[in-house]
């Protein structure tokens, strides 16, 4: 099963219309990455910056947006990890209403693809070992 984070729509988070503001799905989907990392695969993300001196910028995103969320509501965000290459990284996210569950509302769906570099000089590396090991770990128990 892939692993989720459950996300409570704030009331920065929408537009004039009352509806979430759509980049905010991609901040959504960024901080379910985050939990991702400490929760899957045992490293704090500050850490992973800052101690291990790696960057995962994005450099192409993909996003479908399929129905309206409110202020108040709650996505489920759910994180797959699709692809690993040589020093880049393709991630893939389904928001649902409320928990993630059979017959729950498919509200977005999306990925983006990172791409490993050093925090200190923005240099492009391969993913290194401990990342690549992690997310071939996480991809076989959630079957991705």
């Amino acid at each position: 099963m892939a692993y989720s984070k459950l996300i409570k729509v704030c009331f920065s988070d929408i537009d004039n219309a009352g509806i979430v503001y759509y980049p905010r799905f991609l901040h959504y989907f960024h901080l379910a990455v985050e939990e991702f990392f400490s929760s899957e695969l045992g490293v704090d993300f500050a850490d992973v910056l800052h101690v291990r001196n790696l960057s995962l910028p994005t450099v192409h995103v993909h996003v479908d947006f399929r129905r309206r969320l409110k202020y108040g509501d709650q996505i489920d965000i759910e994180v797959r990890v699709l692809e690993v290459g040589r020093s880049s990284i393709t991630w893939g996210y389904k928001g649902y209403r409320g928990i993630a569950a059979a017959g729950s509302d498919l509200l977005v769906e999306g990925s983006n693809v990172t791409v490993c570099v050093t925090s200190d000089t923005f240099a492009k590396i391969e993913v290194p070992e401990w990342l690549r090991s992690g997310l071939e770990s996480y991809r076989a128990r959630s079957d991705d």
